[in-house]
């Protein structure tokens, strides 16, 4: 990554702006989720419906996963050590 000088009232700048646009973030978050809200309600136990141009589709998907988490309890770390992965992160926290 290239690195590019900035003054401290640039940077300082830069973190306003960023906790700002976290914050619009938020509130689109909030207003996505209500709006699909608003469509599962309306939809209630139909599965699937068209819209106008939008075919809406609300149904019930099954998962399967690993329990990492049991797995842990249930087994040695020993056992388990051949199949860790370790990554490495370097995470940008403001506070």
């Amino acid at each position: 990554m290239e690195k590019f000088e900035l003054s401290a009232q640039e940077i300082t700048a830069k973190i306003a702006e960023l906790q700002e646009l976290k914050r619009m973030r938020e509130e689109l978050d909030a207003e996505i989720e209500s709006a699909s809200n608003s469509i599962k309600f309306a939809m209630g136990d139909t599965e699937s419906a068209t819209f106008g141009p939008y075919k809406v589709t609300y149904k019930e998907v099954t998962t399967t996963r690993l329990d990492t988490a049991g797995i842990r309890s249930a087994l040695p770390a020993e056992v388990l050590a051949p199949y860790m992965k370790t990554t490495v992160t370097r995470p940008l926290r403001i506070g």
